[in-house]
């Protein structure tokens, strides 16, 4: 009789270990768990990395651990951004009244300009990051030119984007400034971090697997 008490009760404490072992599989290499370790580690080379972070973890399953994937991951949540920010600057500078402030205007258009710049360099640079050659190829020359210019078109964009900010220096404090300052901010983050993983990138070389 206790025999049976016995073994029903291990019976049971088995099924129960494996009903948790379902719900709470140990990590593997390639497991989100790991993945997502794979990018906050790699944010810790940024100069934000908390938004670093938060702006890549949702795409862990894809980055995985590969540096090439998250640079070019990188690049067009920035590329993302920098659209949606040009969308909206165009959008209130058609609404704005600028009868009392003039420099809001000449602010407002600055600032178009130089996003839709940003963006027209943030995506040559995604497209350089998918044609990318193998680090290993034609003596890594190839790879190298190609990684410089993806790092001199984001230089760029970063440099277009704090130029908007800076165009906002002579403006009067009030809650456009605020808001478009606030946004621009932000965006500038992104592409400051998304230029930092490409640096890392490029350093790495020909250790480093290419953009699937």
């Amino acid at each position: 009789m206790n025999t049976t008490k016995s073994m029903t009760l291990f019976q049971l404490s088995l099924i129960i270990f494996l009903f948790f072992f379902t719900l709470h599989p140990i990590p593997t290499l390639g497991s989100p768990t790991n993945d997502a370790d794979f990018i906050r580690t790699s944010c810790g080379t940024t100069l934000y990395p908390q938004v670093c972070y938060t702006s890549l973890f949702r795409y862990a399953s894809a980055i995985q651990n590969n540096p090439a994937q998250l640079a070019k991951v990188a690049i067009g949540v920035s590329l993302a951004k920098a659209r949606r920010m040009a969308a909206y600057v165009s959008d209130i500078s058609r609404q704005a009244d600028y009868g009392a402030d003039p420099r809001s205007a000449a602010a407002l258009h600055d600032c178009f300009s130089n996003f839709d710049e940003a963006v027209d360099q943030i995506h040559d640079s995604l497209t350089q990051m998918r044609q990318l050659s193998s680090p290993a190829g034609s003596g890594g020359g190839s790879f190298l030119f190609q990684m410089s210019n993806v790092q001199t078109w984001m230089s760029a964009a970063l440099t277009d984007e704090e130029t908007c900010t800076d165009g906002f220096e002579d403006v009067a404090e009030g809650p456009l400034k605020t808001d478009v300052t606030k946004r621009a901010e932000n965006v500038k983050k992104v592409t400051s971090n998304a230029l930092a993983l490409v640096n890392s990138f490029a350093q790495k070389g020909a250790g480093a697997p290419t953009p699937r």
